[in-house]
C-alpha cells in the first residue's frame, strides 16, 4: 500500500504510462482492461515462486552451475515480477502499437 506523499509520482507514474501505452491513447475502456490485466499478472508473478531452472528440470533439461546464462535461469519469477509490466509494454509495442483498444489515426 502506498501512502499519499509529494514523491508518490515517481512510484506510480511509470506503470500508469504502461497502463496509457497498452490500453491504447485516449481509450479510458482500455486502460481499465490494461489495469486488470496488468494488476493480475504482476500479482501472479509475484505468486510464483519457480525459476527456468525448474521447468529444465521437469522437463528432464539438466543444467548445472557450470553452465551458460546459469544465473540467469535460476531468477525466480517472484524476484523479476516488476520488470513484467515493461515486458509486456515491449511486447504490445511490437505486436500492436496502438494498444489494446487503441484507435489508428489517419
Amino acid at each position: 500500500m502506498w501512502l499519499t506523499q509529494p514523491t508518490l509520482a515517481h512510484f506510480v507514474g511509470p506503470i500508469v504510462f504502461v497502463v496509457v501505452v497498452v490500453g491504447g491513447l485516449g481509450s479510458l475502456p482500455g486502460a481499465l482492461i490494461a489495469s486488470m490485466f496488468i494488476g493480475i499478472l504482476q500479482t501472479f508473478a509475484v505468486a510464483v515462486d519457480s525459476s527456468l531452472l525448474d521447468l529444465f528440470r521437469v522437463a528432464g533439461v539438466a543444467v548445472d552451475r557450470s553452465s551458460p546464462f546459469y544465473e540467469l535461469y535460476s531468477i525466480k519469477v517472484a524476484t523479476a515480477a516488476p520488470i513484467v509490466p515493461y515486458l509486456l509494454l515491449v511486447l504490445m509495442l511490437i505486436v500492436r502499437p496502438r494498444g489494446l483498444l487503441g484507435t489508428r489515426d489517419a
